[in-house]
């Protein structure tokens, strides 16, 4: 049982680990790509599910309207970063 828990603990944290490289690849080419492309699309699908939750919310709290970047990227980010330490 220790085995399994072990092995979905791993498992998770390299999914998460993944899911920030993602949202970093996905970071910089919007900087550089300024055409749709089959990349960013698959970043977008793979991302987006993790990041809308958060925009709506602080959308809804009315938290950091007007600003001219997307701070639910950066909390998302944050969140999946502290899910993988305390998962370490």
């Amino acid at each position: 049982m220790e085995l399994l828990v072990a092995v979905i603990k791993h498992a998770v944290i390299i999914f998460l680990m993944v899911l920030q490289l993602c949202m970093l690849v996905r970071a910089f080419m919007s900087w550089f790509v300024s055409d749709e492309n089959r990349l960013m699309d698959f970043l977008y699908t793979v991302t987006e599910p993790f990041i809308v939750p958060i925009r709506a919310l602080l959308d809804k709290l009315g938290w950091f309207s007007g600003l001219p970047i997307d701070i639910s990227f950066m909390v998302a980010y944050l969140l999946i970063s502290l899910v993988t330490l305390l998962l370490s």
